[in-house]
């Protein structure tokens, strides 16, 4: 499949912010099942943008900016996806997947959570795609996805217990419980062409990929429900949310500060229908 992505993050400062330090995780990279054909990032500012690959591999900008009101960060590129039944092949590891058993804020379990793996495991003994599989329907089908009660730093014990967030908070339920059942498993940022022919999105998606012996790294989308597939785009990885972010920062003086995202994800030459 070729996917079409543009993804774009206006910031408003009032007034006017003194400086801007961003790290931008919003490049792809080429996996088996995925090419990257084309990306630009363009910036509304005449700002510095230097690239280097983070502790995961991840293509990674820093952009710095001084005396500013506004800044718009857009990256837009064609993508070519191939369906491996969620599996992953060509990843640059930089890590043994030990590494990612590693709980952080965000995903640490807590006794619901920890329950759920435990059950989990006394159902699948000695069969994790199995166990993985299970968690993911029991995710998807015990959250409703939901925008308003969930932040990005809301823990995946927070999101469990209101059974209520978005992908970003069913990606951290599954790898917490995949982590207490002593299974690695890490967050991936990117980008999700929807089946309900929607392609004018608030946000990038996310999911998780736990690893499986025998198999390597397996992509899992929980909110979806589904492992991954070439309707996915996989830009980067991380621990957590905040490795991953698309974009990340801080800035120096100003006062009130708003942000705008906008998302678009289409197939590559039928934008003019999907409108």
């Amino acid at each position: 499949m070729r996917l079409r992505v543009s993804h774009s993050t206006t910031y408003s400062y009032e007034p006017r912010a003194t400086g801007i330090i961003q790290i931008l995780r919003l490049t792809p990279r080429n996996h088996d099942g995925q090419y990257v054909a084309d990306w630009q990032i363009d910036l509304s500012s005449d700002s510095r943008l230097d690239m280097h690959r983070d502790a995961f591999g991840n293509i990674t900008h820093v952009l710095t900016q001084g005396l500013t009101s506004d800044l718009t960060i857009s990256v837009s590129g064609l993508v070519e996806t191939q369906d491996t039944g969620g599996v992953l092949r060509g990843t640059d590891e930089r890590f043994p997947p030990s590494l990612f058993l590693r709980d952080t804020p965000l995903t640490e379990s807590d006794p619901a959570l920890a329950a759920l793996a435990t059950d989990l495991q006394s159902q699948f003994q000695n069969d994790t795609l199995g166990l993985l599989h299970a968690l993911m329907v029991d995710i998807n089908s015990g959250m409703t996805f939901d925008p308003d009660p969930t932040h990005t730093g809301t823990s995946a014990a927070e999101a469990h217990a209101l059974k209520r967030g978005v992908c970003q908070d069913y990606a951290h339920i599954f790898i917490s419980c995949a982590r207490q059942a002593g299974i690695p498993a890490r967050f991936v940022a990117g980008h999700f062409l929807r089946a309900d022919g929607i392609i004018h999105q608030q946000a990038g998606h996310a999911w998780a990929e736990a690893f499986v012996p025998n198999l390597g790294w397996i992509g899992f989308d929980p909110a979806n429900g589904i492992c991954t597939t070439d309707a996915h785009v996989r830009v980067a990885i991380g621990l957590d949310y905040l490795g991953a972010a698309p974009v990340r920062g801080t800035r120096y003086g100003g006062g009130l500060e708003t942000m705008n995202v906008a998302v678009t994800v289409d197939q590559a030459g039928r934008q003019s229908q999907s409108q």
